[in-house]
């Protein structure tokens, strides 16, 4: 919750906020307004984590190793951090506002009316959040030395949609990268149990975090094409009745023919889908450059294909006249427990 002391705080470094946006246990999400000399206004996204989880070093860690991350991940397909910033002994970030809905939503509201999402729109939504993940995998310090940015939670909830059609990646809190000490040598930017256990939304886990092992880059594209699975089929094909049986599903139900589940799905699609859930990450797409190359063939190799501006224009159709409401039930990531 927003107090009216923390409001106050607020006003005095130039946010007036202006509405809450979502509150879960660890935390709340709140739209401002950032306020600068002469009549600047920017509308930005708040993150505020209550003060108990603050004081916990881990989270306080990690909370802070997603800012100092995402801050110099620069792109259009990633959700922007602009500031890291302490009220007392709350900790809370300034990100880019994106007025739009997450994934998980815009999967929910077709499943409500009973509609199925064109194959050509669900590759692009699914390029467009491969073509963020290169961006990310492929980011170095100044020094020329790779990251190994593994965002390792890439699900419908942490994927957002703007209503211009622009789609955005989320929430790296859990993601695993490195950063350079003080000796020159590089060490984990944020805590890191991996090895010993799960990180990540049990339907969207790579075989290798199921089996909890190290992973790296491959696992985001097993997520993209759990996602791009369940965009044009309507559910998860590996959701189970609870999170043993879907781990178990993950790591070893038949993988479809996808052909056989949606007529007019095609081969060459049904192979993309299939190179991305490949269970051996050595057969499957070894980097998000190399599945986007092939989703970008697909969507655009006849020519003319889907756009940002195609995506909006069916966005405010499935949104109907209640679109501006309806398109405001997301959270920015689930690290505050929303």
């Amino acid at each position: 919750m927003v107090t009216m002391d923390l409001k106050h705080i607020f006003n005095e470094l130039h946010y007036e906020i202006v509405r809450k946006i979502a509150e879960g246990g660890m935390g709340v999400v709140c739209e401002a307004q950032q306020r600068g000399i002469g009549g600047f206004t920017k509308v930005v996204a708040i993150k505020l984590i209550k003060e108990e989880f603050s004081a916990i070093e881990e989270f306080k860690n990690n909370f802070i190793g997603e800012a100092k991350l995402v801050a110099d991940l620069i792109h259009t397909n990633i959700v922007q951090m602009y500031h890291l910033g302490q009220i007392g002994e709350q900790y809370f970030m300034t990100m880019e506002y994106v007025k739009g809905c997450n994934l998980d939503d815009f999967i929910l509201k077709h499943r409500e009316t009973n509609q199925k999402i064109p194959i050509d729109l669900a590759v692009f939504i699914v390029s467009r959040l491969t073509r963020g993940l290169a961006y990310a995998h492929d980011k170095c310090d100044t020094k020329g030395n790779n990251l190994g940015i593994v965002h390792r939670d890439i699900n419908p909830k942490n994927v957002m949609i703007a209503q211009e059609g622009d789609v955005k990646i989320t929430d790296f809190g859990i993601a695993k990268a490195f950063e350079e000490d003080n000796s020159g040598d590089l060490k984990d930017l944020m805590y890191n149990e991996e090895g010993y256990s799960i990180a990540g939304k049990d339907e969207y886990l790579s075989p290798e975090q199921a089996r909890c092992e190290v992973t790296d880059n491959r696992a985001d594209l097993f997520a993209c094409g759990i996602i791009m699975a369940e965009l044009i089929l309507g559910e998860n094909i590996f959701e189970g009745n609870d999170s043993e049986e879907t781990i178990q599903f993950i790591l070893e139900k038949p993988i479809p023919d996808f052909g056989t589940l949606r007529t007019d799905l095609d081969e060459k699609l049904n192979v993309i889908l299939h190179n991305a859930l490949q269970r051996d990450r050595e057969a499957r797409y070894q980097t998000a450059q190399e599945m986007l190359g092939h989703l970008e063939f697909y969507i655009y190799g006849g020519g003319y294909g889907p756009t940002n501006e195609k995506l909006a224009v069916y966005i405010k159709d499935l949104m109907g006249p209640d679109g501006e409401n309806a398109a405001e039930r997301w959270a920015y990531g689930d690290t505050p427990g929303l």
